[in-house]
């Protein structure tokens, strides 16, 4: 496809979604998908490298706007009874999930997929439905979780199928680890320094910026930490969203950053990535024996067991409340992506498999968001 004709698809995407998702009800991430697999389907959107290079940084800059919706000073006086509920809440989805594979009989990758979390699209919703909503800030915090455990899970996984549970096994997770142990202490470090020092905050983002300190410090820190987990070899979405998390951590003090930096993300960036999903499936795969109705099985399970295991959440929820945070945490595309590629390469799942999973992933969106609109 010429880069030019991608262009203006893409221009006319990018400007004609929201009109739609008004005038039909569903969610523009949604349609986003949809419009990209319809129009690959009939061969006018056909993905390049550019798009897929584009579509990838769409990706991280998502996870990143995720870390910056999380408020780590919620976090650190959150109750603890509700952290713990939240690691209760983890256990749970790994068990459930574990016994569903097996009455079911599902490969291991199915099985797999169906717990992990992932908090990219939190920050859609969150636009939606306000950053300070009660089950919002209870989904973020509970979803940081699972989002952790997630990517240990998927460490694991691909580690232990390139070496088997050997020392290179033990050695990625131990720089996993190790990673996150240095993440926190910079973190006690620097807000140490900056409660001795908070003129240096203004020194790197100050209020009157003439020269666009605050978004270049910021794409700064993006870019660093992605090129940290490049080098570690460790999870890129990670390294994306602790740079959010530490945007929003240490420069809380400057109002107009978050919409400045969300702005552009899902103006341009996360719609792109979006609409590439839609391009990867396609739709003449439901045609094929199995595919739908194996899609709908794992999206039912996955939407249960996350429904049964946020009833641990039934203190700080309300019923309304508790299935809107299981229906929010139940969109992990990316991650569900990562593990079906994985298997599918190693060859642990066949064709008609990955076709099932990506659509699986895909539904979990669609049906979520549909969903929570209704709710």
């Amino acid at each position: 496809m010429e880069n030019s004709t991608l262009i203006l698809v893409l221009a006319f995407l990018l400007w004609f979604s929201p009109f739609l998702g008004k005038w039909s009800g569903i969610s523009v991430a949604a349609l986003e998908i949809i419009l990209g697999s319809i129009l690959s389907f009939f061969k006018i959107l056909q993905p390049n490298g550019y798009f897929e290079l584009l579509a990838k940084v769409g990706f991280l800059y998502l996870m990143f706007l995720a870390g910056l919706e999380v408020d780590l000073k919620k976090i650190k006086t959150a109750p603890k009874s509700l952290l713990k509920k939240g690691v209760l809440y983890v256990f749970i989805l790994i068990f459930l999930s574990a016994f569903a594979g097996y009455i079911f009989k599902f490969n291991i990758i199915i099985t797999v997929s169906m717990p992990l979390i992932s908090v990219g699209l939190l920050a859609t919703l969150s636009k939606l439905y306000g950053k300070d909503t009660k089950w919002i800030v209870t989904a973020f915090i509970v979803g940081v979780i699972g989002e952790v455990a997630s990517i240990i899970a998927l460490t694991v996984l691909d580690a232990s199928i390139e070496s088997g549970f050997g020392e290179e096994l033990f050695v990625k997770l131990a720089i996993l680890f190790g990673f996150i142990f240095l993440i926190f202490a910079l973190y006690k470090f620097i807000d140490l320094l900056f409660w001795w020092f908070p003129q240096i905050k203004e020194k790197l983002m100050p209020k009157k910026d003439f020269a666009q300190q605050d978004i270049r410090l910021s794409m700064a820190l993006f870019f660093l930490f992605i090129v940290a987990m490049i080098k570690l070899h460790l999870e890129l979405a990670l390294g994306a969203f602790i740079a959010g998390a530490a945007i929003s951590a240490f420069f809380h003090h400057n109002k107009n950053l978050e919409e400045k930096i969300s702005s552009f993300g899902f103006g341009f960036l996360v719609p792109l990535f979006f609409i590439h999903v839609g391009t990867t499936f396609k739709l003449n795969s439901i045609a094929k024996d199995g595919v739908f109705l194996g899609a709908v099985e794992i999206v039912l399970l996955s939407f249960a067991i996350k429904f049964i295991a946020a009833l641990v959440l039934k203190k700080y929820l309300t019923i309304k409340e508790i299935i809107k945070v299981s229906l929010s945490l139940s969109m992990p595309l990316t991650l569900i992506v990562a593990v079906a590629t994985i298997g599918y390469n190693i060859k642990i799942i066949n064709t008609l498999e990955y076709d099932t999973l990506i659509l699986a992933a895909i539904l979990e969106i669609i049906i979520a968001t549909s969903l929570l609109k209704k709710v």
